[in-house]
């Protein structure tokens, strides 16, 4: 199984998913696998490798009395 990777698109660049009817990478980007077709796209300055966005905490539960 390939390693996952966050990409998100250089700005101004559309970049297609490899998956047919998939679309386009996200703005805010995605986890991918890093295929040789992540690789290129990496490597042609389409994409940018970065963090996850972090998911927000929950509130805590409210105390039963």
């Amino acid at each position: 199984m390939a390693e996952k990777v966050f990409l998100k698109p250089r700005e101004g660049v559309k970049v297609r998913m490899p998956l047919p009817g998939v679309g386009h990478l996200p703005e805010e980007g995605a986890p991918v696998e890093k295929t040789i077709y992540w690789r290129r796209r990496i490597n042609d300055g389409d994409v940018l490798v970065a963090s996850a966005p972090k998911k927000p905490a929950e509130p805590p539960a409210p105390k039963a009395e």
